[in-house]
């Protein structure tokens, strides 16, 4: 319901953008009782709902049902390679997206006090913001722009058109030959998906592994099942141009960087559709952010420990600022914002960090890729003492009985000590296991109560307690089993 006052007055806070971000961050300052303005120029629910998790997820899910049916004799079982009706698996992915968008809809932020204007906004000043006809003051704004696929400049790629993730979901036509520039998480995902929903898939990354941020164990593990799901990966290399398909495939030259010293290779593939997944860029042009006085780069708004920008009442949150491009790092960021914002002046509350050593965050490629914290290449650039404990899939019981074998836990811990640094899992559940090894880094619960603590047999999240078993198996020296079995042999003398 419009209300009779609105753009009018001061505001507490004006949001602009109204994906995950700004939508917390507005929902947060209405439920506080404080004024706020949400504006929004294209679809509420930002990239989360409409390009991002929602309809890669539903896409993901459909296309493990396909491999798992493929997969049936694993479980005695015939095999069934049902015909893939694409455009049917596409509208289910519309249809579940269409269930979702009213939680983010104009008419529910409305319901709950938010003042919802949809337009293009710009900064006038530090305190006023125009979208369209209407100037907005406020005591606060938070930019909550979000972020866009960043697109790579390779001749001919414009004219033989491409998609991103912010398109890929509209299209309904099977995608036929498809090249996926980016082995990231995105082109990860959404290759192995497609082959597994009939593609003939191509990665080409620039990288030596997949998922560069990642251990390159944990790539290999990856690679390897997605090779043997018929994904054609080409890593150290890069697409020089493309011919743009006249009534047929468009081609695209492909250079290769060989091993060592061996000399770059190039050769041509053919593409019915090509997506482009080569990471993501901060939208920051045309906010008026000079105007305003806010500091920026290519990487985004500059924000300090307390996601203030150089005009400190003015706050951003999002891939708006980064450093990490996550749904639920933009959640958590606007939490702090509107912490600092509302409660903090008024209750003498300390300002709230945002405490960046401890998100955690999963690729939902099969096997699934989580991790938090840091893995073993960043703490040995970082110079930190260390030590490696893990535990396999192939030794937990309910892994064997559910045939998910291929998989990991890996914790980095101080040397000498249980405290967690980080951790890596890479294997069925990994996205959900991740959340143990999260609460125990922030809270300071180390590897001995990950040890002692009860898990139910038989689940996945066992390979959790059985790594700390692998780090209390480290805490027995051979001397101290010496005394041991000396002091129990002396036990069995009086018997």
């Amino acid at each position: 319901m419009r209300r009779a006052d609105k753009g009018q007055g001061v505001y507490n806070v004006v949001v602009i953008g109204a994906g995950t971000a700004g939508l917390v961050a507005a929902a947060g300052t209405a439920g506080l009782g404080g004024r706020v303005a949400l504006i929004e120029k294209h679809k509420m629910g930002g990239d989360c709902l409409n390009y991002g998790c929602v309809p890669s997820k539903a896409l993901i899910r459909s296309s493990r049902v396909a491999a798992l049916m493929h997969r049936a004799d694993l479980f005695a079982l015939d095999p069934v390679r049902p015909p893939i009706d694409y455009g049917r698996v596409a509208r289910r992915v519309k249809a579940l997206r269409a269930r979702i968008e009213p939680h983010d809809s104009v008419e529910r932020f409305e319901g709950l006090g938010v003042d919802v204007f949809l337009g293009h906004a710009t900064l006038e000043s530090a305190h006023t913001v125009r979208v369209g006809d209407t100037l907005l003051r406020a005591r606060n704004i938070v930019l909550a722009t979000g972020g866009r696929a960043a697109v790579p400049e390779v001749p001919g790629l414009e004219e033989a058109g491409y998609f991103t993730n912010e398109t890929i979901f509209e299209r309904e036509e099977a995608p036929g030959r498809l090249l996926v520039i980016g082995g990231g998480p995105i082109g990860c995902e959404l290759a192995q998906a497609m082959a597994r929903l009939g593609a003939q898939a191509t990665v080409v990354d620039r990288g030596a592994q997949l998922l560069h941020r990642e251990d390159p164990e944990v790539a290999d593990l990856l690679r390897a099942r997605m090779e043997a799901e018929g994904v054609r990966l080409i890593l150290r290399g890069r697409v020089d141009s493309v011919v743009p398909g006249r009534g047929g495939p468009h081609r695209a030259r492909v250079r290769q960087q060989g091993n060592g010293m061996a000399s770059a290779d190039s050769f041509e593939i053919d593409a019915d559709t090509i997506l482009v997944a080569s990471g993501r860029c901060p939208n920051i042009e045309g906010l008026g952010l000079e105007r305003a006085g806010v500091a920026f780069s290519p990487l985004g708004v500059t924000v300090n420990a307390f996601l203030q920008t150089s005009r400190p009442n003015i706050y951003a949150a999002g891939d708006i600022c980064g450093p990490y491009r996550f749904t639920h790092f933009a959640e958590y960021q606007a939490r702090i914002v509107v912490r600092n914002i509302l409660l903090s002046p008024l209750l003498g509350l300390g300002r709230a960090r945002a405490d960046t050593r401890v998100v955690p965050w999963t690729t939902f490629t099969e096997p699934e890729v989580a991790r938090v914290g840091l893995n073993e290449n960043e703490a040995r650039q970082a110079g930190v003492a260390f030590d490696v404990h893990r535990f396999s899939y192939s030794d937990l019981d309910r892994a064997i009985l559910e045939n998910e074998e291929a998989g990991f836990v890996k914790v980095i811990a101080a040397k000498g000590r249980g405290t967690i640094l980080g951790a890596t899992i890479i294997g069925a559940g990994a996205g959900e296991l991740i959340h143990e090894l999260a609460l125990a880094m922030r809270e300071g619960i180390g590897l001995p109560t990950l040890s002692s603590l009860m898990h139910v047999y038989p689940t996945l999240s066992q390979a959790v307690q059985r790594t700390g078993d692998a780090f209390m198996r480290t805490r027995l020296t051979g001397r101290a089993r010496a005394v041991f079995a000396r002091l129990y042999a002396w036990q069995r003398r009086g018997l």
